[in-house]
């Protein structure tokens, strides 16, 4: 059996461009379907670190986080595996960052750069997430502050303590049976 080749970094960010705000955050089967279909060789590929090379630039770096932060939370949803490549995903977030490759493309694609900071259990991270996006729009802040005040308060998102077989804490499940954030 032969696999297909795999996307380049501009089929990823053209797909994700085509997307577009209504799908990226919607829990949506078929977009999620289409997705996994398309990429998930292309994921397995950026998780083990055979398109590292996309680095070089910004598209390539955006592909990359699309990749490796935001596939796994539709091709995985209430699975352990979609936190599976976050380490690798703000690792790339980091270096895209340094070299400046965010500000090369247009602000709506912008808080991809910054997701896998928000969406990181370390206070520090969660930090320059809120620094990150201080310069994009008051609803990414909003979601910026929440997180971040989240993981201040717990030292981790209780959401994902099921998911992650982690005991919950009173003051979790309080949190959580109020209408706590869900992720």
């Amino acid at each position: 059996m032969t696999s297909s080749p795999l996307p380049t970094a501009r089929d990823v960010v053209d797909f994700w461009r085509q997307a577009g705000p209504e799908r990226w955050f919607a829990k949506n089967a078929a977009f999620d379907t289409e997705f996994i279909s398309r990429f998930a060789q292309a994921h397995q590929a950026a998780a083990r670190g055979e398109l590292d090379a996309w680095l070089a630039d910004a598209e390539g770096s955006l592909a990359l986080l699309v990749l490796l932060d935001q596939f796994p939370r539709n091709a995985w949803r209430n699975n352990p595996h979609m936190l599976a490549t976050d380490g690798k995903a703000l690792a790339v977030a980091r270096k895209a960052i340094d070299a400046g490759f965010d500000q090369q493309l247009e602000p709506p694609l912008r808080p991809f750069f910054y997701l896998p900071f928000m969406h990181s259990e370390v206070l520090a991270e969660q930090e320059r997430s809120v620094q990150l996006n201080a310069a994009l729009d008051a609803n990414t802040q909003r979601f910026a502050v929440l997180h971040r005040d989240i993981v201040a308060r717990f030292g981790r998102f209780p959401h994902r303590n099921k998911l992650l077989g982690r005991e919950t804490t009173a003051e979790e499940q309080q949190f959580l049976d109020s209408g706590g954030f869900a992720g």
